[in-house]
């Protein structure tokens, strides 16, 4: 039964990082930020979502991706329903539903520990055990589905069992924002201050998602004095520094960076075979040596990928019972490879499809010309370099006649600032980027 418990709530991660390929990380936080999945069959899937006008948008809008996301998982098609809360025990019997969620599967005990992620696990224990005051707050980046939540809920889990009388506020960004936007239309502001600001342990997940959002910005930034004057302990999560988020107020990014930073990176082969090794014992799969070497090669990208092919086979091999050879395996994943190893482009290339977009030749790019065309130019390639690569600003600075990585940042920003708010200009650049990854 324990392995089936697992099984649903990775099997809603490996959901949501499938629509999170077509939809932007504001929709999925804030329509499938509250939801969860708690039933499954063979051929019908239940999720939660507390909200009424929720339920009502995502069958209208997000049915289509939902469905393609869980088709991609199991091969088939499976039937969706969307249940509240007074509702789950009557779906459950109705319709014989097999698994529920367990929340508790990511512990620290969980989590698998590299060079990658060896600090933040070392910090966010540290925080959980009460070990030290000078980890406040505690901020961990990465990019997505490399383990930054599930440290959260390992910190979450640890205090509560250290000390259960402790009010524990465990929120994601985007629902903090829905959450005041209600408390202003009710009238409950004094509601929403007095949950938040009465924690013991504040946890905030992708805290990015709050910037360029002023009202939001300022409930966060009391909320953080008062948090912070009390001594109490606060933990977020963010898919990048607070330095590289143009749109965050100064008075936020300076209260975030006041404690410990700690990044997460994408799992050396070490770690991924272990990962992988580790979610197959969970799910009762018993993969070879071969297989396991075989997957971690191949998946490179982050730890939700690794734990959705594992998933994936264990799902496949449950239907066709068939022997998990190297070879199978493929098979079975060759989609998933397929997305893995989709092109992936250089800063060369980068730069001479927005030098051509432009009219510019690569030299005038990269050169010290200041008119306007060129410098829009040069700034939505460094933009863009930062986005498809992983180059640090310093190596991007480099390629641009050796400019300061405070330059290039500040080119960065100004191009995100205006992608945020200037639509025609956000399709210019999305065609920018279509036309790179054209190249492949």
């Amino acid at each position: 039964m324990k392995r089936q418990m697992n099984s649903i709530e990775d099997i809603w991660q490996s959901v949501l990082e499938l629509m999170g390929r077509e939809l932007t990380p504001v929709a999925i936080s804030t329509w499938f930020g509250e939801c969860r999945a708690v039933g499954m069959t063979e051929n019908s899937f239940t999720v939660l979502v507390p909200s009424e006008f929720k339920r009502s948008i995502i069958a209208v809008r997000f049915m289509a991706p939902l469905k393609e996301a869980l088709g991609q998982i199991f091969a088939g098609d499976m039937d969706v329903y969307l249940v509240g809360e007074e509702d789950v025990e009557d779906a459950a019997s109705a319709r014989g539903v097999e698994e529920t969620a367990d929340p508790n599967e990511y512990t620290f005990d969980n989590f698998v520990v590299g060079p990658s992620n060896k600090f933040a696990h070392a910090a966010s224990l540290a925080v959980a055990e009460g070990q030290t005051t000078v980890y406040n707050p505690l901020f961990i980046y990465g990019e997505s589905g490399l383990g930054k939540t599930h440290l959260l809920y390992a910190i979450r889990h640890e205090v509560a069992r250290r000390h259960p009388e402790y009010n524990i506020v465990f929120v994601r960004g985007g629902d903090f924002m829905n959450e005041l936007i209600t408390a202003i239309q009710t009238g409950k502001n004094v509601e929403f201050r007095e949950k938040y600001r009465s924690a013991d342990l504040f946890l905030i997940d992708d805290i990015q998602t709050v910037a360029g959002k002023v009202s939001t910005q300022d409930e966060m930034f009391h909320t953080f004095n008062t948090l912070y004057e009390s001594h109490k302990q606060m933990v977020f999560t963010s898919d990048r520094p607070p330095s590289e988020m143009p749109l965050l107020a100064d008075r936020l990014r300076t209260r975030f960076e006041m404690g410990v930073q700690a990044d997460i990176q994408p799992p050396d082969f070490e770690t991924r075979a272990a990962i992988v090794r580790n979610k197959s014992m969970k799910l009762g799969l018993a993969l070879s040596n071969d297989v396991v070497n075989y997957i971690a090669e191949n998946m490179t990208a982050n730890v939700r990928q690794l734990e959705g092919a594992v998933l994936k086979i264990r799902a496949q091999s449950d239907l066709m019972k068939t022997q998990l050879t190297v070879s199978e395996v493929s098979r079975m994943l060759k989609d998933m490879f397929k997305q893995k190893s989709s092109y992936v482009p250089t800063p060369e290339g980068i730069i001479e499809e927005t030098a051509k977009y432009f009219s510019l030749s690569v030299k005038e790019l990269r050169g010290q010309s200041r008119t306007k065309n060129t410098a829009l130019a040069r700034q939505i390639a460094m933009y863009e370099i930062r986005k498809l690569t992983n180059l640090s600003l310093e190596d991007i600075g480099e390629i641009f006649e050796g400019r300061h990585h405070t330059t290039v940042l500040s080119s960065i920003q100004k191009i995100e600032n205006k992608v945020a708010v200037d639509k025609e200009f956000n399709q210019m650049v999305r065609d920018i980027t279509s036309n790179i990854n054209a190249l492949g």
